[in-house]
């Protein structure tokens, strides 16, 4: 099947609408690293004129725009609902793909070919044809509602909405509780996120005697590293243990620790004067004493020998995860449209890292929800696709959530 063509027998002018704009965006090739973000822009500024929304650019950074619709309630000064979404994709690796990664071609599966189409302008798109069904309904919900297209979230969102929430803008938004990503589901649950791992990214300077090759020198560079190499993966066996004895937990209710970068040395017959061993950690935020954590690396540094020191590239501190229960109006709402569809919600931490971090973290429910379920997770990988219907499905499953969210006042 050619690009974007439906079925004949699939005829809503509404799907085609909605087919045809996530095409649209999934075709904008905003992928790392280098983005330029215009065509982005302009795709969404057509959008909010046939959706006769309102639009405004914010440049926190210069070529970093944040894009937001309104749609504005009959209640304006109640605390509003931000569904978020960011631009930016991952690279690709263009000869492991079956189909052009920016063409959007529709298969005989009637499956999406496209980076991005699970992570995540699906979302983005299917949060506008929510709001453009529900307007064409001529519903009016009480809350007022912005959409928000942010950069850089795959490169850690620094010059994006960890910057944004920030702002004299941000603030004056009001907003009560966002909506965000999570995954696809290979099941037919719903993954929904309510927190993540914190992440920490660090260093581990090694310095020790340098020399000849040949010599058996005491107190180098290399025996340090050793330990602290043998003390990361004696604890990440313990994690690996802690899985395998909770079948019910899942990867991001313990700690990961990766070794991810040595660095040191000029060639092979000096003995360096320094290593440097670089770890990339996610902590989970109601698991883990991080004093104590942070203890732990320094005692390890301090027992591998002399001079060991850790160098902080990351080093977030404990976000608190937003309310599952009846004290949070927003879940309840939201529970409550998901329940209505009958739709089986599985609530996690994440194992990763989104942009709710940053909401969470300036005191605001965020919700990490992406509705792909029966759907294999491909994000970031070759080959990512989302099909039709379920795209289709999604756009559904919000108007149920903004109707409910968008109502709830008490």
């Amino acid at each position: 099947m050619s690009s974007c063509q439906l079925p004949s027998t699939r005829k809503n002018p509404l799907d085609t609408q909605a087919i045809n704009n996530f095409c649209e965006y999934l075709r904008i090739p905003s992928v790392h690293p280098n983005i330029n973000y215009d065509e982005c822009v302009q795709f969404l500024q057509k959008q909010a004129k046939s959706l006769d929304l309102p639009i405004k650019v914010h440049n926190v950074v210069p070529k970093k725009p944040i894009v937001v619709l309104t749609w504005v309630g009959t209640e304006p000064n109640l605390p509003s609902i931000l569904l978020n979404s960011h631009m930016d994709v991952v690279p690709v690796f263009e000869d492991q793909w079956t189909h052009k990664p920016f063409s959007a071609d529709i298969d005989e599966h009637n499956n999406i070919y496209a980076r991005g189409t699970q992570d995540m302008k699906s979302v983005g798109i299917q949060y506008l044809e929510a709001i453009r069904r529900l307007k064409q309904q001529g519903v009016a919900l009480k809350r007022t509602i912005h959409v928000t297209f942010v950069p850089d979230e795959e490169i850690g969102g620094l010059d994006g909405m960890k910057k944004f929430v920030q702002t004299k803008e941000f603030k004056e938004l009001n907003v009560g509780v966002a909506l965000d990503e999570s995954v696809a589901s290979p099941d037919e649950t719903f993954k929904v996120y309510y927190g993540e791992r914190c992440l920490w990214q660090f260093h581990i300077h090694c310095p020790g005697n340098p020399g000849h090759g040949s010599l058996l020198l005491e107190n180098t560079a290399g025996e340090k590293l050793s330990y602290i190499v043998d003390k990361v993966y004696e604890f990440r066996n313990q994690q690996l243990q802690m899985l395998k004895d909770n079948p019910d937990w899942i990867r991001a209710d313990v700690t990961s620790i990766n070794l991810t970068k040595i660095t040191g040395g000029v060639q092979t017959n000096v003995i360096p004067p320094e290593f440097v061993v670089s770890f990339d950690c996610r902590i989970p935020p109601e698991r883990v004493d991080f004093k104590k954590w942070e203890e732990t690396i320094n005692q390890w540094c301090k027992n591998a020998g002399k001079g060991v020191w850790v160098e902080f590239d990351h080093k977030q501190s404990p976000v608190t995860p937003t309310k599952l229960d009846n004290s949070n109006i927003y879940w309840v709402a939201f529970k409550e449209a998901t329940n209505k569809l009958g739709l089986k919600v599985k609530t996690e931490i994440c194992g990763g890292a989104t942009d709710g971090r940053y909401i969470r973290g300036v005191g605001i429910s965020a919700i990490g929800f992406s509705p792909m379920n029966n759907t294999p997770v491909l994000l970031h990988n070759h080959n990512e696709y989302l099909n039709v219907d379920t795209f289709l499905k999604g756009i559904e499953i919000y108007i149920q959530i903004l109707t409910s969210v968008g109502n709830k006042t008490n």
